[in-house]
């Protein structure tokens, strides 16, 4: 590290212009060879998608992408003249100006159930073939435009389905970087100092959103969504590492060294945690790969090549910049600017604190434990799902559809379970016949639709729960319909039945998950103990670190069940209305709550170890190795809690959740944590910290994550120095 240091700092002009015609190269060849996103959210060996996969191999392509609904309501009645000619007249602008899209007209004879019983409301069913996600909101945003000629007086059409959601322009990055740039002016009260972190990540992020564009999409599936989620992360770890660093150099600075030798010793310390904690965060996003959805891979790739390239920034671009700060890094401060000495003194209030914590060891542990626990405890009550548009804002055509067919039809007509048969002969119907007999007549059925024929030997109908998409007596209805109904009516092996729509979906991708998550856990879980006990050669430190990041996790996990799906504080956030928490959500956050805690973890402990194989101290080395790393915590975790935080604004429940628990699980774990239990149980275990058997350390592999110069001044550090070396 030493040697790449003295490197960047020499060569500085060369690394900075090298980056720069890397991130401009980059960018460039994306706009040539880069390929188009694409969303496919398939679930291959389900049920749900083999039914899809079905129509589409018979066919009935118009059947395999979203569905949707027009919704209207007419005062004067949906049957009336002049209602009913505005209506055709828009079905038809529709399918002349949509390609490959299929309507079912409530005004068709044998789409009569399409009216309500009042005859105020009625809905069309309107049916997209699978395409590319750009194309369904061009295809969206041309029938919403379309809609806008309506004009007839008493006459209110709303769009149901996820493609018609009414999408902000909202840019929360924007916000993150700027509340970044006022914590970084409050911690190191240096324009230039602040700088330098928000031009490090910024270059990291550049980089690695250009390699998703130009590269990734070339070979995998990735969904739109995956250069926001590599850009939320990326900045939070980017100017993470680089205050870390950058803290580290000033105090190189004042302890007297000169500009080369503090970016030596800040990249031979920090540096090497900062790749540490980096390598954390890629096993946690990597272990994502576990759940075997071409999805999930890409969106883990992205995130990936984000947190690299800001890692790799931090420890090259970075020195090359305190290069040409050198001892100016302080200059333009501002009126409450600090030293980097006052900071790091026995005077600070950081050095304060961590004696608090140690004279009363007992206190701080049981009373943050009980913390954690109690935040946690509404996990045991967390149901996966899908939430739907009634969740949304009542200001969204997709909510005010929602609940036109909720008043009108029942909560089930919201999301109606497809039946799709294959058939082998025309005797078949009379089966099917039979199903819908016994549907009907089923708990949690409302009604059920007339089996017909819609291609080469395919059959379906539509059965309407009494309950909505996203409750769990509907996913019941699912399984049972699966498991006792369908086998009781259908004897003999055809017609072959399966069940697809919103709900057969939701329920395959619930169970999917369920039974892959703990997989997953288990399997990042074991990799982070593996690397920190590689890191620290101790037992105890890295099951220490794994037990206290689940303890934050589940605190994160029970706060967003509390709110997103009890409905606690749902209004301070703008929640429509509770739901189930998103399926998809406990493995994202999972992946990246745990990966960011590391960061801390690895960020705090190597500054504690370095100060005890300075002086073999364990009660010195946690109380210095807490002031040294208090407050660049504190600033770090504050910068990650603005840059998740401002997901919270965006309309969207799922990225209100996803804000909402990255930034909980960082403020819990950035305190109580980090600052509170992880002091507390470091002073309790003494030595024992470092406690590892003799014969596990002979054979791990040698790694440095502290200062050697300084290893060697204490015979404490004797056992260890000799590993310290990479």
């Amino acid at each position: 590290m030493k040697q790449i240091a003295k490197f960047c700092y020499q060569k500085r002009r060369f690394v900075l212009i090298g980056w720069v015609l890397l991130l401009f190269g980059l960018f460039g060849l994306s706009s040539v060879i880069g390929g188009e996103y694409k969303t496919e959210f398939k679930l291959p060996g389900s049920e749900s998608q083999a039914a899809l996969d079905l129509l589409k191999e018979r066919g009935v392509s118009e059947r395999t992408g979203f569905p949707g609904q027009i919704v209207f309501k007419a005062d004067q009645g949906v049957n009336d003249p002049a209602v009913r000619q505005s209506m055709e007249s828009f079905f038809a602008a529709i399918k002349a100006n949509v390609e490959d899209v299929s309507i079912v007209r409530p005004y068709a004879p044998e789409s009569s159930y399409l009216i309500a019983a009042d005859d105020k409301v009625a809905y069309a069913e309107i049916n997209f073939s699978d395409r590319k996600q750009e194309v369904y909101l061009a295809d969206a945003k041309e029938i919403k435009k379309l809609r806008e000629a309506i004009t007839l007086p008493g006459l209110q059409v709303e769009l149901g389905g996820d493609i018609f959601i009414d999408v902000a322009e909202f840019s929360s990055e924007i916000i993150g970087i700027i509340a970044a740039v006022i914590i970084l002016l409050i911690a190191f009260g240096s324009l230039l100092a602040m700088g330098l972190p928000i031009i490090t990540a910024l270059f990291g992020i550049g980089c690695g959103t250009a390699i998703i564009t130009g590269f990734v999409t070339n070979v995998l599936s990735v969904p739109e969504a995956t250069t926001q989620i590599a850009a939320m992360i990326g900045i939070g770890v980017g100017i993470d590492y680089a205050l870390f660093v950058v803290t580290r150099y000033r105090q190189a600075l004042h302890d007297g060294r000169e500009p080369l030798g503090a970016v030596m010793l800040t990249l031979d310390t920090a540096g090497r945690a900062v790749v540490f904690a980096g390598l954390t965060v890629v096993i946690a996003l990597l272990g994502m790969f576990m759940i075997n959805l071409d999805f999930v891979r890409s969106i883990s790739i992205g995130a990936v090549f984000a947190v690299l390239m800001t890692m790799l920034a931090s420890i090259t671009l970075l020195p090359a910049m305190l290069g040409f700060a050198g001892r100016n890094i302080d200059r333009f401060g501002l009126p409450h600017k600090t030293s980097a000495a006052e900071a790091n003194t026995a005077k600070s209030f950081w050095y304060g604190w961590s004696r608090i914590i140690q004279g009363h060891p007992w206190i701080a542990f049981f009373a943050s434990v009980a913390v954690l626990i109690v935040l946690a405890i509404p996990v045991f009550s967390l149901r996966l799902g899908f939430a739907d548009a009634g969740n949304r804002g009542e200001t969204d055509t997709t909510r005010r559809a929602y609940d036109l067919l909720s008043a009108s039809f029942g909560q089930g007509f919201n999301g109606p379970i497809l039946v799709i048969a294959e058939m082998s002969g025309d005797q078949d119907m009379a089966a099917l016949g039979r199903l819908k007999t016994a549907l009907e007549s089923s708990k949690g059925v409302a009604s059920a639709t007339d089996p017909q024929i819609i291609g080469d030997r395919v059959a379906l109908f539509s059965v309407f729960p009494t309950t909505a998409p996203q409750d769990e007596e509907t996913a019941d209805l699912v399984h049972r319909m699966r498991d006792q109904i369908i086998p009781a009516s259908i004897i003999g092996q055809s017609p072959v039945v399966r069940l697809t729509g919103i709900a057969p979906s939701v329920a395959d991708f619930s169970d999917y998950m369920s039974a892959r998550l703990p997989i997953f856990f288990g399997a990042v879980l074991v990799l982070s103990f593996l690397l920190l006990l590689v890191i620290f050669h101790s037992v105890v430190v890295p099951l220490k670190a794994v037990v206290m990041n689940m303890l934050s996790i589940g605190a994160s996990f029970g706060a967003i069940v509390a709110i997103f799906e009890w409905g606690f504080f749902a209004d301070l956030i703008g929640l429509g209305k509770e739901g189930p928490v998103e399926a998809w959500a406990p493995m994202m956050l999972f992946a990246i709550i745990f990966g960011l805690s590391m960061d801390y973890e690895v960020f705090l402990l190597t500054r504690v170890r370095e100060e005890y194989d300075k002086t073999g101290d364990n009660t010195r080395a946690v109380a210095d190795g807490l002031a040294s790393t208090g407050r660049v915590i504190s600033a770090a975790a504050a910068i990650m809690i603005c840059v998740f935080g401002a997901f919270i604004l965006i309309p969207d429940r799922n990225v209100k959740l996803m804000g909402f628990g990255l930034a909980f699980a960082i403020f819990i774990d950035a305190t109580v944590v980090r600052l509170i239990l992880v002091p507390a149980t470091m002073e309790l275990l003494g030595k024992a910290n470092w406690w590892a058997p003799k014969w596990l350390v002979k054979y791990l592999p040698v790694v440095h994550v502290s200062n050697p110069e300084r290893n060697a001044s204490h015979p404490a550090a004797a056992g260890s120095a000799r590993s310290k070396k990479m």
